[in-house]
């Protein structure tokens, strides 16, 4: 017997290397040691989180560090579920998500096209309840609960996963227990508009 997926929304789990999770977090580092410059990239006006600091990444480094490795991940993750060849794709924006003890992101939706998560620094959670593992971890959601067709995706984040999904994808990180961060990036991103476009195949 095989199972198959054909509705609903399609997502996409990698990993990021050592060395690259390496580098992003020396980049939040020293953007963390300039006042003025974590002022500047501030971004947490733009969003829903109920968290300690959002804020963007510059431009220059995400385009010598990541837009070559999110473009080929996005080409592979819409060859693997539409069977067509992106050629058009543009980060739109880039931002850090630094959160602490009961802190949390509501249930939300992005824009652009396609969305990631990834995650760089993920803390031992203090739970007094054995029973409950969602705390600090991510809901994906979409439609209701029926039979044969959950509406929910739950995810235990590590450092190193990456998630990659359709922009209105619903979505929302729980609070945790905790003296240390959870430290966390997301982006969004357009593709061509012929094939994120579905009234165009």
């Amino acid at each position: 017997m095989k199972v198959i997926s054909p509705f609903g929304p399609k997502i996409a789990k990698l990993k990021f290397s050592n060395k690259l999770i390496k580098k992003i977090n020396h980049e939040v580092e020293n953007i963390l040691n300039k006042k003025r410059l974590l002022k500047k990239l501030d971004y947490s006006k733009k969003l829903v989180g109920q968290v300690k600091q959002e804020f963007q990444l510059p431009k220059p480094f995400i385009k010598k560090n990541l837009e070559k490795v999110i473009s080929n991940e996005v080409k592979k993750y819409i060859l693997r579920t539409l069977g067509k060849k992106v050629k058009k794709i543009s980060i739109k924006n880039f931002w850090i998500v630094r959160q602490f003890n009961n802190e949390y992101n509501p249930i939300h939706y992005h824009d652009g096209h396609i969305s990631g998560v990834g995650y760089l620094k993920i803390p031992k959670f203090i739970s007094k309840n054995k029973k409950s593992k969602i705390d600090g971890t991510i809901d994906f959601i979409n439609g209701n609960k029926m039979f044969l067709s959950d509406s929910i995706y739950n995810h235990q984040p590590k450092v190193g996963d990456v998630i990659l999904f359709p922009h209105y994808l619903m979505h929302t990180a729980y609070p945790f227990k905790s003296n240390a961060e959870r430290r966390s990036f997301s982006f969004n991103l357009e593709i061509d508009s012929n094939i994120a476009n579905v009234f165009s195949r």
